[in-house]
């Protein structure tokens, strides 16, 4: 009888868990297409009963969870209806993590889940400071890889800063300063990321070869992405700007160097920070080049080795450790960042020609470093009263650098806004249709002497 009995409330057990299951099934179905058209009202009452008696049936339930909840916590006009709809959005993104850390395809997402459990902590004022940067250095610390948001980046970063600068804070400048560094180079990372993609599709129009619908819809993505992270990245360098001058620098770098002297990472990141805030003129920049090269022999070690001799004054070494750099690289976009900063320093010591041809190399490597371009265009630019035979041909200058700077604007969205506006200035100094009309030159080809060496046809008439 008892076994009777035993096999009864299985057979029920079953029967209930079947009916939960399809009732389940049945809800999901329901606020999903309610929330695919944004009635999250409609929405609400299935999400949560499906919450409440599924919570691993899909995980739907949590990236629909999160809008419906959002919108409410939005839309409320009640402070304490408010406040339970941001706990529970809160307990939705542990529940997220608990049922679902992993995407369908497997990889990992908890990093991800954890830095956006962070930004809504921000968004919505809850947890104080040391709280929300432990939830973004839990996501960092354990899944770095799906921590991409260029937005909670920054925030996970700014949150550390405002802990350094609290009262009492335990936070050290040294410390302040890995963070950084550790955060602008994920931020490299994702952009150099989006930025080989973006690069195939640039080739492929180059070619004349068309994208299909779905690469358009990509080049937007990837193109959406590097403005973002380089935005964001740029907003990071403010924020630490104040802090990383050399008088900080130079007294930290120099009381832990002993400590690091056989610590390639530390060296490298001392010497690229005192480069980068044109610390380089002190005698530690040197010690630190020194002892990076002497025990890992690398492009970036070689680069400020050219970089000594250039401030020496010795042009014919400094070339040979840059051409050196070059080759030791062997990442394709950090060649082209190495070929970059190398036309940046000939362009400083007036070697325009040399500043053109590194540029033009880094663009062989980085087709959307639209840098590259724009400093092609201010090396044209700088040179209208040297080159040129009569003032129109002078002014005609121009033109070239309009094309350069519009070139710029057309491969790299970073820089779009102030490529366009660089073209349009120089448009303004070129021969205006009056001019050309005057001068009779409508059609023309003009040959442009001295180092640039190029032909422009004026616009005719």
């Amino acid at each position: 009888m008892k076994k009777i009995f035993c096999i009864v409330v299985l057979i029920q057990s079953f029967n209930i868990f079947s009916q939960n299951k399809e009732n389940c099934l049945s809800n999901l179905s329901i606020f999903a297409e309610y929330a695919k058209v944004k009635n999250y009202d409609a929405a609400y009452e299935p999400w949560s009963n499906v919450k409440k008696d599924c919570p691993e049936i899909n995980s739907a339930l949590y990236i629909f969870g999160e809008r419906i909840l959002k919108d409410f916590i939005k839309k409320s006009s009640s402070i304490a209806d408010q406040n339970e709809y941001k706990k529970d959005l809160l307990n939705l993104y542990d529940d997220w993590l608990k049922y679902f850390p992993k995407t369908k395809s497997g990889k990992n997402q908890s990093g991800k889940i954890l830095a956006t459990k962070a930004q809504s902590m921000i968004d919505y004022k809850l947890g104080d400071k040391q709280e929300i940067y432990n939830v973004f250095d839990k996501a960092f610390k354990e899944d770095s890889k799906s921590f991409t948001s260029p937005k909670a980046l920054y925030n996970y970063f700014k949150t550390y800063f405002n802990l350094y600068k609290s009262q009492n804070s335990s936070v050290k400048l040294e410390e302040l300063f890995e963070k950084y560094e550790e955060l602008s180079e994920k931020f490299e990372f994702e952009m150099d990321s989006y930025t080989l993609k973006l690069d195939k599709l640039l080739k492929k129009e180059e070619n004349n070869d068309p994208l299909t619908g779905r690469e358009l819809r990509n080049k937007k993505v990837y193109e959406v992405n590097i403005v973002a992270c380089s935005t964001y990245l740029k907003n990071l360098n403010a924020i630490i700007a104040k802090e990383s001058t050399c008088e900080n620098l130079i007294p930290l770098y120099s009381k832990n160097f002993d400590k690091y002297k056989s610590d390639s990472v530390w060296l490298n990141r001392a010497a690229s920070r005192m480069d980068s805030k044109d610390c380089s003129d002190d005698p530690l920049f040197v010690k630190l080049v020194e002892a990076l090269h002497e025990l890992n022999p690398s492009a970036n070690s070689a680069y400020y080795l050219g970089l000594l001799n250039d401030k020496k004054g010795d042009g014919k070494l400094a070339i040979k450790y840059y051409n050196e750099s070059i080759s030791l690289e062997k990442d394709r976009l950090k060649k082209a960042k190495t070929l970059y900063k190398i036309a940046l320093k000939f362009k400083k010591s007036k070697q325009f020609s040399q500043s053109r041809n590194y540029a033009k190399k880094a663009l062989e490597y980085q087709a959307s470093l639209g840098s590259a371009y724009l400093l092609i265009a201010n090396l044209y630019a700088s040179s209208a009263n040297n080159c040129g035979t009569s003032q129109f041909d002078k002014r005609a200058i121009y033109w070239l650098a309009a094309k350069e700077a519009r070139k710029a604007a057309s491969v790299d969205p970073s820089i779009r806004k102030i490529a366009n506006r660089t073209a349009a200035s120089y448009d303004g100094r070129a021969p205006s249709k009056t001019d050309i009309f005057t001068e009779g030159k409508s059609g023309e080809t003009i040959s442009i002497k001295c180092w640039i060496g190029k032909n422009v046809t004026v616009p005719s008439l």
